[in-house]
């Protein structure tokens, strides 16, 4: 980038060469600044794109969309003689314009290609042109142009432009200035100057001005030029097609000559849209795909959740839009992120009155929760409707590892930590039945004050559906009103034709405006928000992957343009060293700026130990936190060693140094110890398991604000949901991650309502290559298509591998309690 400027700064201050003009006006090998670009209506960063790169090729860095314009001026003819036209073609980072000028009986063609790199604060662009036709007559040459566009903040616009002939004996200079006093594509203040190298400095030529947006897509500039001329310009844009035209005055105000403009490609703002046709689109949310945090760059067809969250606001916002249609036949998203989803839902009807419908076909608990906000549901003819209510259960195998000769001890000293029950039990233990009711409770409720509200049943028909019926056939469902309609989503064009009279009425969410509109209401980079994700058991390698994710939050704290740092925590717990390596990093952060934590379905134990420093928790209502405690136990050889037929020994110095030993059982792969602990052993991890315990507790109380005792009365390693744990101070605010984000966008200074921009991490992956196999050998693979993805297997695992080791965990089945709703 130094060496941009350096040559831009050659260029402009170069020390005066008289050279030859030529007939044009300009210097010899191309016209001047200001009469080559005289199709625009304001200097080249002031108002939208300027002509596509062919003033300042740098500007292209801030093209989204492809582009098109045709301009002409009656300069030496008549409206219609096309005696000077041009066509300029913009696309992201590239562009293309062809010039045409006829005078006195001879033509010229004038070509360009351009090219830009760089960001929104600084871009650097390159254009080559070349001339075909009467190049001796208009003195033409091949040249070059390099331009820079600076925008440091969002009111300031630094253009610096430089063309020279390919053998560099003559060249120009233009410095762009625009000023926008609000902030915004409202106004802006502009102004230029041209010094060419056969000029002393004094004798350049400049222009100044304004250009208005008072109304979107409806422009008005007006331009003086220095050697006493004006101009007065208006631009209409209709969305995808715009019109201007730009009249041409000299110092008398004698009106010398109109140019004219007919754009075509990308959507625009405009007054048409806003105002004048109705609304007539449904956006197509599809939920029947997978919902993840987030999705791989290529080949992924999933939802995210911040995406659709997004798509659901972009499209109350949009003025097209007359509702949301959403696919949610065979759903199956956990159901936090479901209510999630409902409740940014619930936010666009109340606040837009725009219809919901949504179609479904084989609906449980979890999805009529969910589709219980819609205006209109529509029901598959062969569907089925249960309402069960919720339940939640274990599974528990002490015995089985009894019978196969493993034996199994459980270190618990807080009541309601049973994180080991899985495998010491043979049912729930009083405490854990205790606090796994109150979540079953919690939920039950939700969803029945939800039901209620959204399709107005009284209490007394919502318990005689969940406790008298359960079962509905389609009919049944819409005679009780459960349904409003019976039909298949491949009926929702004709539905849709029915209500608006468009046979089209279906819109994709990325051709809603938010995601169409151009990018020039904002001059250089926006406020960044991270919002990272710490997904999975709490461990140094896996699941959240705690060495890497320490680093992208190191790295969000180091970036100045990251006002604040949101993390999405989605954990059942693990080990305190990954726990707190995050934790720790989050504390440092805080110093700096703002540090939000949401939680998803699961934030609890070692995921409430990610979550306590942030300076506000977010939970959702069904969220399962808390499980403030710690856990541990062992596996040992009680007999499998003698049914497989394999033994151990070993020889040792140190009291304590067997404490532990075993080996791998063949074939298994199983990590086992020889023997139980004794007694002396027992008293060092029960120790252990004590400072763990009371440090975590510490912490709690440090980062909450509480004192010891406070968090110790409600530790004990009890789960909570969302809703208590809003009532016992473990978390401020029942919300979800719109919610987070709106908290950040406050305490960051930034604001709700002002543009800013999301970066994730971890930086998604490049692909699944499962889906590239598939496609590729025509074989369909599954999430769960190993033994090892089994959620009991897997946690089994994991709990052999860390064999002793005091944990920060939650049972198997509260990782899976989203999907048990029937």
């Amino acid at each position: 980038m130094k060496i941009t400027f350096l040559i831009i700064s050659l260029i402009i201050f170069s020390i005066p060469v008289k050279t030859e003009n030529n007939t044009n006006g300009g210097s010899k090998g191309f016209d001047g600044y200001h009469q080559r670009n005289d199709f625009l209506m304001a200097s080249p960063g002031a108002m939208r794109f300027g002509l596509y790169g062919f003033d300042n090729p740098a500007i292209l860095n801030y093209v989204e969309h492809p582009d098109f314009m045709f301009s002409w001026s009656d300069q030496h003819g008549n409206f219609s003689d096309f005696n000077r036209w041009g066509i300029f073609a913009g696309m992201p980072n590239h562009g293309f314009a062809m010039m045409n000028h006829t005078l006195d009986g001879n033509t010229i063609r004038d070509y360009r290609v351009s090219a830009a790199f760089g960001n929104r604060s600084v871009s650097t662009g390159l254009s080559y042109n070349w001339s075909k036709g009467d190049t001796e007559f208009f003195g033409r040459e091949h040249s070059v142009t390099l331009g820079t566009l600076i925008r440091p903040n969002r009111y300031l616009s630094i253009g610096l432009i430089g063309t020279s002939v390919t053998d560099f004996d003559h060249y120009e200079g233009v410095i762009d200035l625009a000023v926008r006093p609000m902030g915004n594509e409202k106004v802006a203040v502009f102004g230029d100057y041209a010094l060419r190298n056969d000029m002393d400095l004094a004798d350049g030529y400049w222009s100044a001005g304004v250009a208005f947006e008072a109304v979107p897509g409806v422009r008005i500039t007006g331009r003086y030029f220095d050697h006493k001329a004006y101009t007065f310009g208006v631009e209409f844009s209709l969305g995808n097609v715009g019109l201007s035209t730009q009249t041409f005055f000299d110092n008398d105000f004698n009106h010398g000559h109109n140019s004219y403009a007919v754009r075509l490609g990308s959507y625009d703002r405009n007054i048409i849209h806003e105002h004048v046709i109705p609304a007539r689109y449904y956006t197509h949310i599809d939920l029947s795909k997978q919902m993840r945090y987030q999705r791989y760059r290529f080949m992924d067809k999933a939802n995210s959740l911040i995406g659709v969250l997004d798509a659901i606001e972009a499209s109350s916002e949009d003025p097209r839009v007359a509702g949301i249609a959403i696919n949610a036949t065979s759903i199956s998203i956990n159901q936090t992120m479901l209510w999630e989803v409902r409740e940014e839902l619930k936010k666009f009807k109340e606040e837009t009155g725009k219809e919901i419908i949504v179609f479904v076909d084989n609906v449980s608990m979890n999805s009529y929760h969910f589709i219980s906000i819609a205006d209109k549901i529509v029901m598959d003819p062969q569907g089925s409707l249960t309402l069960p209510g919720y339940l939640m259960g274990g599974i528990y195998l002490n015995e089985m590892l009894e019978k196969i000769g493993i034996g199994v001890d459980e270190w618990r000293y807080h009541e309601y930590k049973s994180g080991f029950e899985t495998f010491s039990g043979t049912e729930m233990s009083e405490e854990d039945r205790e606090q796994r009711q109150l979540l079953v409770d919690n939920l039950y409720n939700l969803a029945k004050q939800d039901i209620m509200s959204g399709r107005g049943f009284s209490e007394e028909e919502y318990e005689m559906f969940v406790n008298e019926k359960v079962f509905f056939n389609p009919k049944d469902a819409i005679d009780y009103g459960l349904v409003d309609e019976l039909g298949r989503w491949t009926d929702i064009d004709d539905m849709l034709e029915e209500k608006t009279g468009d046979e089209k009425a279906l819109l994709k969410t990325d051709s809603l405006q938010k995601y169409l509109f151009p990018a020039d209401n904002y001059w250089g980079k926006k406020p960044k928000i991270a919002v990272i994700y710490a997904e999975g058991v709490c461990d140094m390698e896996r699941g959240i992957k705690a060495k890497s994710l320490r680093k992208d939050i190191e790295k969000a704290r180091e970036d100045s343009n990251v006002k604040a740092v949101i993390l999405r925590v989605e954990s059942p717990g693990g080990s305190p060293l990954a726990s707190d390596v995050v934790a720790e990093e989050l504390l440092k952060t805080k110093e700096e700026k703002p540090v939000i934590i949401t939680q998803g379905s699961v934030a609890a134990s070692g995921g409430y130990w990610l979550s306590m420093y942030g300076d506000e928790i977010v939970a959702a209502p069904n969220t399962i936190t808390g499980s403030i405690g710690v856990i541990s136990g062992w596996f040992y050889d009680k007999g499998v060693k003698e049914r497989i037929g394999y033994n151990t020994d070993y020889v040792k110095q140190g009291k304590f140094a067997g404490m532990g030993f075993g080996i791998p059982v063949p074939l298994l792969n199983i990590p086992l110890m020889d023997e139980k602990f004794d007694e002396d052993e027992e008293e060092i991890i029960r120790n252990y398991i004590g400072f763990i315990y009371d440090d975590f507790i510490q912490r709690v109380a440090d980062g909450r604000d509480m004192e010891y005792d406070e968090v110790e009365a409600i530790a004990k390693g009890r789960v909570w949901s969302g809703n208590d744990a809003l009532e016992i101070g473990l978390v401020d605010t029942i919300g979800g991650l719109k919610t987070a984000i709106n908290i950040a966008l406050e305490k960051s200074g930034i604001g709700v309502g002002e543009e800013f921009e999301i970066v994730e991490y971890p930086e998604p992956g490049f692909m699944d290559f499962r889906v590239l196999t598939q496609r590729l050998l025509g074989v369909k693979t599954t999430p769960k298509t190993k033994i090892s993805e089994d959620p009991t297997i897997d946690y089994l695992k994991y709990r052999l591998e860390n064999n002793t080791k005091p944990l920060l965990i939650l049972p198997s089945d509260y990782m899976n309690f989203n999907l048990n709703d029937n």
